[in-house]
């Protein structure tokens, strides 16, 4: 209640500064504050804040020298989660006839503000459209038409909007376009589409981006479900030009893909090629693997001994400890304390949190191509360091 009584003081003393301007600009030298302005302090004093409201906002004349204070104060409203209010206030001022074309378009766009706050995205849309028609208010009517767009998961008609608003401001927004292409794609898929449409769809993403990860990771999944193995190998293949900070998310449609048919030699190769480029933990691992299978475990030991010296990792550490743990060993009491090492090892890899926006730091168990928390696209990736990648 008191927020509300703190956020009326300034109508008040707003509505009183009104009367006396304009008793001024009316020469009249000793101005007389309206019956309504002494009903509405009223109010506040009595802790009745909605009356109040309508008495102050009724005494401020809508006019050329007070449309700024009623979008302020609809703003205010808005802020406060009170988009109800917010969409009175706006209403009133686009009733106004006398409006400037470019006051309605201000007032326009405030209100679509209002009902996308609501959460009315129809209506919101629909003032959206309009307002964009003012060059002014162009850009910002076309980035709260995308917000909704993403909302309804309307892709195709994001992307049109994307590539107006690009031409707007000059900002690139292909990275974007291509994820909503994707987001296409993998409707499509869920719905039993067309293999065919599907990848027409996952061209057009790397067309509009061909850093696109994901649009390369949907289509190894796409062939690998119509068993077109090489095609698959050869999409994940690409991860590693496009973003190598994603080649933990690509290794293990590669190995599956290349064990499909039965090229295990070309998985190793391929590894090795990786560790060249991109020495990632997983890489590591993957290849240490392979090398204890091929060439037994002191080889294993060996190779991830040497990898950790240069580039120490705490999952790297406990697969070091993994392989030292043997059943035969005839030191029990070393196999005791290896095991315990092993346990706390685990329990610190269960806490860890293996995804980080760059963008603003969330953090997650799960790959989200847009970030649940500040909503940027593509920014969410495998964490580095020495508890990550």
């Amino acid at each position: 209640m008191w927020q509300a009584l703190w956020l009326l003081l300034p109508l008040a003393a707003l509505s009183g500064w009104w009367i006396g301007h304009r008793s001024t600009r009316s020469g009249s030298p000793t101005p007389r504050l309206p019956a309504d302005y002494f009903q509405g302090l009223n109010y506040l004093l009595n802790e009745q804040p909605d009356r109040a409201i309508e008495v102050f906002t009724r005494m401020v004349e809508v006019d050329s020298e007070t449309v700024e204070t009623h979008l302020t104060l609809g703003n205010l409203f808005r802020r406060r989660g009170e988009a109800d209010r917010a969409v009175r206030i706006h209403q009133n001022l686009i009733a106004r006839p006398s409006l400037a074309p470019e006051q309605r378009a201000a007032a326009l766009l405030e209100l679509g503000r209002d009902y996308l706050a609501a959460g009315l995205l129809d209506r919101a849309e629909t003032l959206f459209i309009e307002a964009k028609e003012f060059p002014g208010f162009r850009v910002q009517s076309l980035q709260s038409l995308l917000e909704i767009y993403q909302q309804e998961g309307e892709w195709e008609a994001a992307i049109a909007t994307a590539q107006r608003l690009q031409r707007a401001d000059g900002r690139s927004l292909q990275t974007e376009m291509a994820q909503f292409a994707c987001e296409q794609a993998e409707r499509l898929r869920r719905q039993h589409g067309d293999p065919s449409a599907i990848r027409q769809i996952l061209r057009r993403a790397t067309h509009l981006d061909r850093n696109c990860v994901r649009a390369s990771l949907l289509k190894a999944d796409l062939e690998r479900d119509e068993g077109r193995w090489r095609s698959a190998i050869k999409a994940c293949q690409a991860v590693k030009h496009q973003d190598p900070d994603y080649i933990p998310e690509a290794l293990p449609r590669l190995e599956a893909a290349c064990l499909a048919i039965n090229d295990r030699r070309g998985y190793r190769d391929e590894l090795k090629r990786l560790l060249d480029r991109q020495p990632t933990v997983s890489v590591i691992l993957n290849l240490s693997e392979l090398i204890e299978a091929d060439e037994g475990r002191e080889a294993a030991v060996e190779f991830l001994a040497t990898q950790l010296r240069e580039r120490p990792s705490v999952r790297g550490l406990n697969r070091l400890i993994e392989l030292n743990i043997q059943d035969d060993d005839m030191d029990p009491r070393r196999q005791r304390d290896l095991t315990v090492l092993r346990e706390l090892f685990q329990a610190l890899l269960a806490d860890r949190l293996p995804y980080r926006c760059v963008s603003c730091g969330f953090e997650g168990r799960q790959l989200h191509w847009q970030c649940p928390s500040c909503r940027a696209w593509s920014t969410i990736k495998p964490r580095r360091g020495l508890e990550g990648e």
